[in-house]
């Protein structure tokens, strides 16, 4: 039910033998496709050059010719997007790809510079002619007018200039790169396949469900502040920033990754079914168990659902069908179009929920257009009651490192009280995780970002009422 848009993925291959990288490629950001839908990409090297190419549209559609030719490369990047950062059109696709004083360089970025607007005002005043109105662009801006010779100085200076969050692939000249912002934002992962053979292969993805069907040897984090380069001498590490803490996105838990992925140390499936344990707990410290029957929003709700259902008792129930064809296509701006996207996503069956009191559990509230309407089709379908339950706590301010929140005027649990949403999605309840039991589902709480429940940004963010678009 969540119309969060998902910021992106981005995926890494080396190979020290040559192989076809653009269809590996393919199978990675095929398995990340949930991290965007907008645009897919590729860039690899070959015949001593960079290559690249993207679209708008999904992965198969975009990038699935490869799968019937042969492009033998040792090294190459890719990237789907949505768009947190400019809009949503083939200028803005990436990877990027430039050739400029540093070399001939490929970049992929999953996240959000939080002080992107001033730097890019600045190198404008200076005559720097942008070709996107993404942040990622300015990376490569600012990089190709260091004042530094060497590369590695040269990207070291800026990446201790920009803020926010960043977790990057990147192609320069015969290496390949992964970086990762020093609070850790946002997930990064590299996996060793064949360690020290020939053939030995390295890869690197958003999450570990990327490279799982590839079966490294071996899977770690890219760290905090960490640069890996991968080349024809070997894997290499540099720490380009310290920081005494990290600040990971709690909604990659919550809502973005793939429950088969393992990320900042949790099995998502497993911490999903806690937060539904917590909630259905909640319910029984307020002597209110208002249901017979636990019914997620498919997919976004299906695990805390499970979890709520095994610790009540209370029959689970696959009580809404999901097209999983429809994509976030339906997702309009109009009113009126989201309430048909609805229609077209979800589906009741009737005979699941006819005259039943449903607990109906999905990972956050937004807007609640869709929720109001998914409401009316359950009572439509003859639903009794109708109690919803949502495994995060209330969204009170914009996110500036790379989920697309709407503004503070649009969340709706800034307008209205849960009794009052309950009331204005035509819902008999309406309860929140809390923040202080969303933080007991974790045992490290102090390492992640709840700024989108609390406003406690762990940068400097210029304009935390609202949300500045592109």
């Amino acid at each position: 039910m969540s119309n969060l848009k998902h910021f992106c993925g981005i995926a890494g291959i080396y190979s020290t033998e040559p192989v076809n990288i653009p269809e590996k490629l393919f199978y990675i950001l095929y398995a990340l496709q949930h991290r965007g839908q907008e645009s897919a990409g590729i860039a690899y090297r070959r015949h001593n050059r960079l290559t690249s190419y993207k679209d708008i549209g999904m992965v198969y559609n975009v990038l699935s010719h490869y799968l019937k030719e042969n492009h033998p490369s040792n090294l190459g990047i890719g990237h789907v997007r949505y768009s947190t950062h400019g809009a949503s059109k083939i200028e803005n696709a990436q990877p990027i790809v430039v050739t400029c004083n540093k070399g001939e360089i490929a970049l992929a970025h999953n996240g959000n510079i939080s002080n992107s607007r001033e730097l890019q005002k600045k190198l404008v005043e200076e005559g720097s002619i942008f070709q996107s109105t993404t942040d990622t662009e300015l990376i490569l801006h600012l990089l190709a007018r260091s004042r530094k010779k060497d590369f590695y100085e040269a990207l070291v200076e800026v990446l201790n200039i920009i803020e926010g969050a960043y977790s990057i692939t990147m192609l320069h000249n015969e290496a390949l790169l992964a970086i990762r912002d020093p609070l850790g934002f946002r997930p990064l992962f590299m996996g060793i396949k064949n360690p020290g053979m020939k053939d030995q292969s390295v890869l690197f993805a958003s999450e570990t469900c990327a490279l799982d069907m590839f079966e490294p040897e071996e899977i770690r984090e890219v760290k905090p502040g960490e640069i890996v380069t991968v080349d024809k001498d070997g894997i290499h590490s540099i720490t380009f920033a310290e920081s005494p803490t990290r600040k990971q996105c709690i909604f990659e838990l919550i809502y973005f990754a793939r429950p088969d992925s393992k990320l900042f140390g949790y099995t998502v499936h497993t911490i999903r079914k806690k937060m539904g344990e917590c909630l259905y707990f909640a319910d029984k410290r307020a002597n209110d168990t208002p249901g017979d029957m636990v019914v997620p929003v498919p997919d976004s709700g299906n695990n805390a659902a499970q979890g709520y259902a095994n610790i009540s008792g209370i029959p689970f129930e696959q009580g809404l069908t999901r097209n999983h064809y429809t994509g976030r296509t339906f997702i309009q701006p109009t009113k009126s179009m989201r309430e048909f996207g609805v229609k077209m996503k979800l589906h009741p069956v009737r005979d699941a929920i006819d005259g039943k009191r449903l607990i109906v559990v999905d990972d956050s509230l937004v807007r609640g257009t869709t929720s109001k309407t998914l409401v009316k089709l359950l009572r439509d379908s003859g639903a009794k009651e109708i109690h919803l339950r949502l495994s995060s706590p209330e969204i009170k301010y914009p996110c500036f490192f790379g989920i697309d929140i709407p503004t503070r005027e649009e969340l709706i649990s800034n307008r209205l009280t849960p009794p009052e949403i309950a009331k204005e999605i035509g819902a008999d309840s309406v309860k929140f995780l809390s923040l202080e039991d969303l933080k007991r589902c974790v045992s490290n709480p102090e390492n992640f970002c709840f700024a989108c429940f609390d406003g406690n940004y762990p940068v400097d963010v210029k304009d935390p009422e609202g949300k500045e678009k592109s």
